[in-house]
């Protein structure tokens, strides 16, 4: 039979972990807790911008002070003129196989540049151009979206110098086209032309959530580790004199 001075070795050193295990797996818990308030409070507050009235264009004034987190999903509103030479085809899987994204840039009455994304044409009408440009002075309506610093999964890198693009990373794309006074941001466009190309409105807004599982699993977890304690705290009891 063990001895008691070896059963409260054993004793302590299942308290130790169980209260390291019990109190980790809790605050995990906890913080999981908390992220899930945060993203449904996200959830609610870009549901609220997407459907909200169109507000203007952040200015140069403010692009300093644009963030994810408070402005991705603004509708905004800006008019200028598109310059359509400048045009870049982004690369993307779509809905109606490989496409690419065309993303113009808008020039405004005070020379600063906004990219457009006008929407998705399909890879063989884009390679070919065959695709509607708009002339002259346009009013454009969409969300405010913010730049790709990653694409979609397995995409390539950007190559600006042989010009193919597979992110829309704007800051890569505004300073190969030598634009001097561009917004970091760009904005996705409405749809336009429900049958036509480029076909607009098509941003996908989905917040992944799986913070509440996340906080199940932590607290079983530490459930589990009383459940253990528990058993040993039961055999040492059993097996003292």
């Amino acid at each position: 039979m063990p001895s008691a001075r070896f059963l409260s070795v054993k004793l302590i050193l299942a308290t130790l972990i169980a209260v390291i295990g019990v109190v980790g797996f809790t605050c995990l818990g906890i913080w999981q807790v908390k992220r899930l308030h945060w993203k449904l409070d996200l959830i609610e507050r870009v549901d609220t911008r997407i459907h909200a009235d169109p507000v203007a264009a952040p200015s140069p004034a403010l692009w300093s002070d644009i963030t994810s987190e408070k402005d991705e999903y603004t509708r905004v509103r800006l008019t200028g003129e598109f310059l359509n030479d400048d045009e870049v085809l982004i690369y993307t899987p779509s809905d109606f196989g490989p496409g690419y994204w065309v993303l113009t840039p808008l020039k405004r009455d005070d020379g600063t540049i906004v990219m457009v994304n006008r929407g998705v044409v399909p890879q063989e009408q884009a390679l070919a151009g065959d695709f509607t440009r708009i002339r002259g002075e346009t009013t454009v309506t969409g969300l405010l979206r913010m730049s790709e610093s990653e694409g979609w999964l397995f995409s390539r890198k950007n190559d600006p110098e042989n010009g193919n693009w597979y992110r829309r990373d704007i800051a890569s794309i505004t300073q190969a086209k030598g634009f001097a006074q561009a917004a970091p941001y760009f904005v996705d466009q409405d749809a336009i032309d429900p049958t036509g190309w480029p076909r607009g409105g098509k941003t996908v807004v989905s917040f992944r959530n799986s913070h509440l599982s996340y906080a199940l699993t932590w607290f079983a977890l530490a459930l589990v580790m009383v459940a253990g304690y528990t058993l040993v705290l039961r055999q040492e009891i059993k097996h003292r004199p």
